[in-house]
């Protein structure tokens, strides 16, 4: 039986690298376009009405940001979720660092049928948990501790001042709010997306914590975070 089901688990996660393997992100113009979709990202996450007050309320504290534009989930029987996105981190003095890329992915066992394309806005709530992120590949619920972020039905500032978590979930998918499933979810570096944006060779660390590469074409995306979120 644990056979069985470490096979549909495989086959789940190779669902997710069919998913991804579209002209994929292999070039700059691909890593160009997650930068210019992750603006409408995170405008319309903040513009969702119903939870607005407690992005902005954690926000505020977050160490760094992670944008997936495109989160594709599907399946019959074996799920497979996934998307690239980018992470950006906040400096002491409240400025935004330029982009680097990853991906994550999950799958998951159970009757299912059909697919859905959502958007996913991560915030990194502790240090441990973004040095985690840019170590290497992570996994949310083993090495993070991660939770569906809060929003306002039904939920009083009482329930939420307090959450001990790594990382706060947020989605849309098709302009509504439709919660996230973060347990489980693998996260990783993209390397050769990295390469390809910044034309050089360097560390997603390098990138958001030292500065080594820069690119203008997310000055935009850089602007939008700073006078979005606070």
């Amino acid at each position: 039986m644990l056979k069985k089901q470490i096979a549909l688990i495989a086959a789940g996660f190779a669902l997710f690298g069919i998913a991804l393997a579209k002209p994929a992100a292999a070039d700059r113009t691909d890593a160009e376009e997650i930068v210019t979709e992750a603006i409408f990202t995170i405008k319309k996450i903040w513009n969702q009405p119903q939870y607005k007050e407690y992005v902005q309320r954690y926000a505020k504290d977050a160490k760094a940001v992670m944008l997936f534009p495109n989160v594709v989930k599907g399946g019959l029987f074996v799920g497979a979720e996934g998307g690239t996105g980018i992470l950006l981190a906040r400096a002491p003095n409240g400025e935004w660092s330029y982009p680097a890329f990853f991906s994550m992915g999950s799958a998951s066992l159970g009757f299912q049928v059909g697919g859905q394309i959502s958007e996913v806005m991560l915030l990194i709530m502790t240090g441990n948990g973004l040095k985690a992120i840019l170590d290497d590949q992570i996994k949310i619920g083993g090495e993070l501790s991660g939770a569906a972020g809060p929003n306002g039905a039904g939920l009083d500032a009482s329930t939420t001042t307090n959450l001990d978590v790594d990382v706060l979930s947020y989605a849309v998918g098709e302009g509504v709010y439709i919660g996230v499933n973060i347990e489980g979810t693998l996260i990783w570096p993209r390397e050769g997306l990295n390469r390809d944006y910044y034309e050089v060779n360097t560390t997603p660390e390098g990138i958001v914590l030292e500065g080594q590469a820069g690119n203008r074409h997310a000055d935009d995306l850089r602007t939008t975070l700073r006078d979005t979120l606070p």
